[in-house]
């Protein structure tokens, strides 16, 4: 008997369970690790997603020199971002707190609750329920980190910022979805079960790190220190 579809359903949860288990801690581990796991980490990660536009794209040059760019701009800054010192190792635990927290409050709300459409010509499943259940998850998640972490005296900045980020880190998801609906693709890649490609798992973590390193780069110092 051919299995229901709440059951895939279960079983595609399930996979991305067992696939989020065993990623998650290598790049925790690399994060806290630092110089040189980390950038090691981050160098090998770009060159996967560099290969998986490239194949998303099918070479084309215009649209290659875009993902190249994006890419490695993005890992530029993720490496800046962390450095080698303790506000760095804080901000890239932050962002990946953020983002992860973003990625399950999106997909639980948007899946429980359902409701208007966010972007139905890009990315018909999600939900303006998804985002801000996502957004929610992400300033809880924020302030979490800035009290246990950071030792933050108010947390309300660092709520409405991871809420801000968790916002962006959705745009970035949805700027991959157009390109994958551009080019007729349903993943970037398989390399990941139960997610399909690195890019789907990583698309809304390039945004949030690119915005968060302007930002910082505009004030001269970590915006995390200012909230």
């Amino acid at each position: 008997m051919a299995p229901s579809v709440a059951e895939k359903t279960a079983l595609k949860a399930l996979t991305r369970v067992a696939s989020a288990v065993v990623l998650a801690p290598l790049a925790i581990w690399a994060v806290f690790a630092g110089t040189p796991y980390f950038e090691v980490m981050v160098v090998a990660g770009g060159a996967v997603l560099i290969y998986e536009w490239s194949a998303m794209v099918g070479g084309r040059p215009s649209w290659l020199t875009l993902g190249v760019g994006y890419v490695g701009l993005a890992c530029i800054a993720f490496m800046w971002l962390r450095g080698d010192t303790e506000s760095g190792f804080l901000t890239v635990t932050w962002l990946f707190g953020a983002v992860w927290a973003t990625d399950i409050g999106a997909y639980v709300f948007g899946l429980s609750i359902g409701g208007p459409k966010l972007a139905p010509k890009i990315s018909p499943k999600k939900t303006w329920a998804g985002l801000i259940g996502g957004m929610t998850c992400a300033a809880a998640c924020g302030a979490a980190i800035g009290y246990f972490l950071a030792a933050a005296p108010a947390l309300w900045g660092w709520a409405a910022f991871s809420a801000f980020i968790g916002a962006v880190s959705q745009g970035g998801d949805l700027f991959e979805s157009w390109v994958k609906r551009r080019f007729g693709l349903k993943d970037s890649g398989a390399i990941i079960p139960g997610h399909g490609g690195l890019f789907d798992r990583v698309d809304g973590l390039l945004s949030a790190i690119l915005v968060t390193a302007l930002i910082n780069a505009l004030l001269r110092s970590n915006v995390l220190l200012w909230l």
